[in-house]
């Protein structure tokens, strides 16, 4: 079993940064992909940054590439998500997930994930 927790949301003004955290515990060790996501009210869940934990490569969803950095730290067992010149329309509850499949090389919008986090509240105002 695997548990995700998030932290590090909040309000940010249009054009700033934050930086959202992802605590894993439990089984990870077999974990491949990681990921976040965000969902707004009324909108479907969609994939934002993933990253392949065994060699750190990254995917970025086209709207937030060049702006947000999906990370790991293997020793804390910890995934970030680094965001920058946010925009209002970046708004949402961003949720950490995991999942044990490597298929589809952790691309986005690939494959099911298995874990997910509670979710943490991200608003951008101008």
């Amino acid at each position: 079993q695997v548990q995700l927790v998030e932290s590090g949301g909040g309000p940010v003004q249009a054009g700033g940064s934050l930086r959202l955290s992802c605590a894993a515990s439990g089984f990870t060790s077999s974990l491949r992909c990681m990921g976040w996501f965000r969902q707004v009210p009324g909108k479907k869940r969609e994939g934002v940054a993933n990253i392949f934990v065994v060699d750190g490569r990254t995917y970025y969803a086209d709207s937030v590439k060049g702006r947000f950095t999906i990370s790991q730290d293997n020793a804390k067992n910890t995934l970030y998500l680094q965001m920058n010149s946010l925009k209002p329309e970046d708004t949402g509850m961003y949720y950490c997930a995991a999942r044990y499949s490597a298929m589809g090389s952790c691309a986005i919008d690939g494959y099911e994930f298995n874990y997910w986090g509670q979710g943490t509240q991200v608003t951008v105002s101008s």
